[in-house]
């Protein structure tokens, strides 16, 4: 039987009060905040994030496939499971595939792998869903939408959680969307996406699961429900006779509702409090409802190293101003810099595919003969001198500290100012990238950092990537 194996979890380092939204536009004051993806980061660069989590402590030879769900990727026409495979390194025979265009598509996702893996066709998939949902700004979606992004590896060896049974059906409503020409978020009159959506379908899929389940609401330790806020999510709960202890935390008011993202960020929140034999229901919705049911093993205790949900949210920095959120998030203009446009520096396919192991693997060479890592790759040994005997290294999960920076307050940029850096890696290895997620106060020679893969900037059609350094989260 194929159950998660292991989860991980991303939550943005910066999260922005709601009082401070309402502030801005002079309306009646609202309580918490949500999670905000900084200007560098999307929904493949927050997957990356969720998936190294997981990752952690698994052979990454065993993955033979990645499913990635989300309705807010960058790329229209281009499969974004194979960009994120290939920045973790799985291996070239991995099934990639994207689920995308419904707030469902997570665990349309999940239940894919679990069919993969109960078929025989993969051993282990590991899937991703990630999502920043572009909401009008002063209206009330702006409130709710948070950033985020979950992860979980299904297979059938050291299964950490067994998923015991499933129940789908779809249903058409024109509730929430956003179409090809749309930038924003729509949604209809909030009553009746409320009461003929949401109420009638997911009551009913879940009352209709628990019957094909032979289960009642008192067997489950934890409930899982998707809902944008915690208002709407309870009358729910007692249509279906759970009662309030059950129910596991949205996160409405410390992240927000992160779409696509948020069953599966609640289920990996569960599961880090779960004990042995806890069994729990998780129901997600967009156009239908994806209902499972799952029982946790012995084998839980032995995960209890991830980031997760709860050291994400423990790790935060509050924006100090909501005009700093319009700028990362390029809606208002703001002054050019002096400089050349950077449409001067415009990426090539050409040159991106060539330097896949380099920039989206960060990996350089590690010398056979005196053991020196050195990166961009080198075919003579900075150190030895011995040519051609190189073994490719890894950069991307090596510790490191801080060598020296500096601030340029010139370079272009919507967050100044650009601190760029040079890392020394611990076992050797130097390299320069810039600094995120960072206060440029703060900044000292020697501090441990990590590094974290980034949207460096969008020019021409291409969006173009690579690997900065941030101070150590968690």
């Amino acid at each position: 039987m194929a159950g998660i194996v292991s989860y991980g979890a991303y939550i943005p380092y910066y999260r922005l009060n709601r009082a401070e939204i309402s502030r801005a536009w002079r309306t009646a004051k609202q309580s918490g905040e949500k999670a905000v993806a900084n200007y560098d980061e999307d929904s493949i660069t927050m997957a990356v994030a969720a998936a190294i989590d997981c990752l952690n402590g698994v052979d990454i030879n065993t993955v033979d496939g990645l499913y990635f769900a989300s309705t807010t990727a960058p790329f229209e026409e281009k499969q974004s499971a194979a960009f994120i495979a290939t920045v973790l390194g799985l291996k070239s025979e991995a099934a990639t595939m994207d689920f995308s265009s419904s707030l469902r598509s997570g665990t349309n996702a999940l239940r894919a792998a679990v069919d993969a893996v109960n078929s025989g066709t993969s051993e282990n998939v590991l899937v991703c869903v990630s999502d920043m949902r572009p909401a009008y700004l002063a209206g009330s979606q702006e409130m709710n939408f948070g950033d985020g992004a979950a992860a979980v590896l299904i297979g059938k060896n050291g299964v950490i959680a067994d998923i015991t049974g499933s129940y789908t059906r779809f249903d058409e409503i024109q509730d929430v969307w956003r179409t090809e020409k749309d930038l924003f978020v729509r949604s209809g009159e909030e009553r009746f996406i409320i009461e003929e959506g949401y109420n009638r379908v997911i009551s009913e899929t879940v009352s209709s699961a628990l019957e094909k389940f032979a289960l009642l609401p008192k067997d489950f330790a934890k409930l899982i429900i998707y809902s944008p806020n915690s208002r709407q999510l309870m009358p729910v709960v007692k249509l279906l006779q759970f009662e309030t202890f059950q129910i596991v935390d949205n996160m409405s008011l410390l992240v927000g509702d992160t779409g696509t993202a948020q069953s599966l960020m609640n289920l990996v929140s569960a599961l880090e409090e779960a004990k042995t034999s806890d069994r729990i229901l998780l129901a997600s919705y967009g156009n239908g409802c994806d209902v499972f049911s799952l029982r946790v093993t012995a084998e839980i205790e032995k995960i209890r190293n991830k980031r997760g949900v709860k050291k994400h949210l423990a790790s935060k920095n509050v924006i100090d101003n909501y005009g700093r959120y319009l700028r990362w998030r390029e809606l208002v203009p703001t002054q050019p810099p002096a400089r050349p446009p950077i449409e001067f520096r415009q990426p090539t396919p050409a040159a991106q595919w060539r330097e896949n192991e380099k920039e989206l693997r960060l990996r350089g060479t590690k010398c056979l003969e005196c053991g020196t890592p050195q990166y961009p790759p080198q075919r003579v040994c900075i150190n030895c001198g011995t040519k051609d005997k190189m073994e490719l290294y890894s950069f991307a999960d090596k510790k490191a500290k801080l060598f020296s920076f500096s601030h340029d307050y010139v370079m272009q940029t919507v967050d100044s100012p650009v601190t760029i850096t040079i890392v020394d890696f611990e076992g050797g290895g130097r390299i320069m990238c810039d600094m995120t997620d960072r206060n440029p106060d703060d900044i000292k020679v020697g501090m441990p950092v990590e590094m974290t893969f980034r949207r460096l900037y969008y020019v021409g059609g291409i969006h173009n990537y690579w690997w900065k350094c941030r101070p150590v989260r968690c």
